[in-house]
């Protein structure tokens, strides 16, 4: 065996983003372009020689052969051993406990996310640092300065490693070990939730269903749900990964989780349900005929975080997106605690977390996670929603309806435009701009507006500033409308408004989200012209 020193050229890597490299499957298939930007990335991130990395990925199509390359690469540049998950597979929450666990040097985690996988569609890398979290902009950006004069990448020319076999193998003269994709994982959530308790609900007529969505939570729901808690069998639905994730869109919301949102609205429904995505960091959590919208689901759980035996005694702080409701604002309030307000991508909150000023973190995209890894946690959120439910002994709609008498409620949804056209997108976020001097003072959809700006963000930790995260028109009584352009699909814009409106009055907490916030919404369309411009007359997913 030897190594091979292979002549290349700069490609078109992409600016830094909080989601790493995301492209068609396709190109990454092209001649040099995954093994150039593998490279970029052994080039920028410092001297790693005789340290570890952690590879795995969500089981999408080009998963395994990518997994060969970069385990090869990895013995040619310098690393002395590879953890990678067995089949190919860790979630993105597992990746980050690995990571932790046996104090690798980072590791490179292979997904796009929610988005559709297939030979046609989207495939993804990202490479995480030793704290286990996404890198840093610090890092990101040399790697992407680095995609722009790359000229060479260093390969070992080797057979490839059986993926599917557990064990340790000696490969190009370092240690390769193929070890279980779920137990690592599984232990750290046996640490932290009262597994008995849970086991007692589920044994107690209480039935739930668990979408996998044929992505990589299924062999994590499987062993953790139905194995460790003693769930009954088909528990877990769709609970085989699969290259193409079944044909589906593995985003769990109302719009793509149709399948379970169909089971939890039926006739004879379970008393809870929920789903995770493409590479397990996401979830959703309903109720009998009931959805929370991930901004209560972060502000329930900050004010039930006591019982559940990993925050018993209480959590030091909460941290959430910008776009993200203020429902856990108020909680933060009432218990005392700093709530911080981050631009979207977990990496902001990593910081946070380092420092030890906050436990709990959530974005409204479905991402909620704690101080436990530095990744949001699909799973852990369907867990800590379980435990909740093991002590109060009460519907997940009841639960809801007590949190909004004590706290008030936060009416809010998020309204996606996806594959809309760039310029279009950019316009209309200038004509929210635009009018930034003049709208101030005046009212809106019933309400006088206190300012507007394009949120910009100064890390209290390392000093860094975050510019243009997002277009907020804030209201004199705590509503809000905000335009965004998402970053996390590969072809077109994505245009995201978000609606907030507060509520302190309990008789009028039981409207319908999209009715509550009727007038804002035409309101934002006046603003900004979106649906003009969009050529759209609905959003693509509501949530």
């Amino acid at each position: 065996m030897s190594n091979k020193t292979i002549s290349t050229q700069p490609f078109d890597g992409q600016r830094p983003g909080t989601s790493g490299l995301r492209k068609k499957v396709k190109v990454f298939q092209s001649p040099h372009y995954l093994a150039n930007f593998v490279q970029a990335v052994f080039d920028s991130i410092g001297d790693f020689s005789g340290q570890t990395l952690v590879v795995g990925g969500d089981g999408r199509f080009y998963n395994r052969e990518a997994i060969q390359i970069i385990i090869k690469m990895a013995a040619a540049n310098g690393f002395s051993k590879v953890l990678v998950g067995q089949g190919g597979i860790l979630s993105t929450p597992a990746a980050s406990c690995i990571i932790r666990k046996y104090s690798a040097y980072g590791g490179l985690i292979l997904s796009a996310s929610h988005n559709p996988a297939g030979p046609d569609e989207d495939f993804g890398i990202k490479y995480n640092i030793g704290s286990g979290g996404p890198a840093p902009e610090g890092v990101t950006e040399a790697i992407f300065q680095r995609t722009l004069d790359i000229n060479q990448y260093l390969i070992a020319e080797c057979e490839d490693i059986n993926l599917d076999e557990q064990g340790c193998f000696e490969l190009a003269g370092i240690q390769v070990e193929v070890i279980d994709a779920v137990s690592d994982y599984a232990e750290l959530m046996q640490s932290l939730f009262d597994f008995d308790a849970i086991r007692n609900l589920l044994a107690d007529d209480f039935r739930m269903v668990f979408d996998a969505m044929h992505a990589v939570t299924g062999p994590y729901g499987t062993a953790i749900i139905e194995g460790m808690l003693n769930a009954p069998a088909g528990t877990v639905i769709n609970g085989e990964p699969k290259e193409d994730f079944g044909g589906g869109h593995p985003d769990p919301n109302l719009t793509y989780a149709h399948e379970l949102v169909d089971i939890l609205y039926g006739d004879n429904a379970p008393e809870f349900g929920a789903a995770s995505d493409g590479d397990g960091d996401r979830n959703m959590i309903l109720g009998n005929h009931f959805f929370v919208t991930p901004s209560d689901s972060l502000a329930v759980m900050a004010a039930n975080a006591t019982l559940v035996p990993g925050y018993k005694d209480g959590i030091s702080g909460i941290a959430r997106s910008m776009p993200t409701s203020a429902a856990a604002d108020r909680v933060a309030e009432a218990l005392g605690l700093d709530c911080y307000e981050t631009p979207t991508g977990w990496k902001f909150f990593g910081n946070l977390m380092d420092a030890g000023r906050v436990t709990l973190c959530g974005e409204e995209s479905f991402g909620t996670g704690s101080d436990h890894v530095r990744e949001k946690d699909g799973l852990w959120a369907v867990l800590f929603w379980l435990n909740i439910l093991a002590v109060r002994k009460a519907p997940v709609a009841s639960i809801l309806a007590d949190h909004w008498k004590k706290f008030g409620r936060n009416y809010y949804s998020r309204h996606d435009y996806e594959g809309v056209d760039s310029a279009a997108a950019e316009q209309v976020l200038q004509n929210v701009r635009d009018q930034f001097d003049t709208l101030p003072g005046t009212t809106m959809a019933g309400r006088i507006i206190a300012s507007c700006d394009d949120f910009s963000y100064t890390d209290p930790i390392d000093g860094s500033v975050s510019k243009n995260q997002g277009l907020r028109i804030l209201f004199v009584d705590g509503s809000r409308i905000i335009f965004r352009l998402s970053g996390t699909g590969t072809s077109g814009a994505t245009i995201r408004l978000y609606l907030e409106s507060y509520e302190a009055d309990s008789d009028k907490h039981g409207l319908d989200a999209q009715d509550a916030l009727a007038d804002m919404i035409t309101a934002a369309n006046s603003v900004s012209q979106l649906r003009q411009l969009s050529g759209r007359d609905k959003p693509t997913v509501i949530t």
